[in-house]
């Protein structure tokens, strides 16, 4: 996990006179170096990305929606929740009840759909440089991977 991902940790490092200064200029923070995607998301996708984050570990299972094991939509279903925003069930659901939006525009905290033939198969949560929170598969469990598809569509939840 990059300190990208994490703004509250950093913050709460860089002390109080850091954390105002960041707060007094509109409260977004962008790491030196890092691409404007890296840019804070909304308080509830951030809020969703630390709990997807938090479960790193748990195990897969298909229809599970936490708390202590997840299928793919299940991660995204119980991380908003958590958050304070509801979601469908499935990823297509999901996909269908997101804002869409562009990879040039997506941020920390957006969803990201896996699609194959007009049909979405996959939902991550996107964590920034490329990288996405996701419970992948049977026999497996929620972990930080690499997008390792071009076949992706971004959605926001509003």
């Amino acid at each position: 996990m990059t300190a990208q991902n994490h703004v509250p940790s950093l913050l709460s490092r860089a002390g109080a006179v850091s954390a105002l200064t960041v707060a007094a200029v509109g409260g977004t923070f962008l790491a030196p170096g890092a691409a404007p995607e890296a840019q804070a998301a909304t308080s509830y996708a951030s809020t969703a990305l630390d709990v997807a984050a938090s479960k790193q570990g748990a195990p897969y299972k298909y229809g599970a929606a936490g708390p202590s094991r997840f299928d793919c939509s299940g991660l995204t279903l119980y991380s908003y929740k958590r958050a304070g925003k509801k979601l469908p069930r499935t990823a297509q659901q999901q996909y269908n009840r997101t804002r869409h939006i562009s990879a040039s525009g997506r941020t920390q905290g957006d969803l990201v759909f896996f699609h194959s033939g007009g049909r979405i198969y996959h939902v991550g949560i996107y964590a920034g440089n490329g990288r996405i929170w996701h419970s992948p598969k049977t026999g497996s469990w929620v972990k930080l991977d690499r997008i390792w598809s071009s076949q992706v569509l971004y959605g926001r939840v509003g």
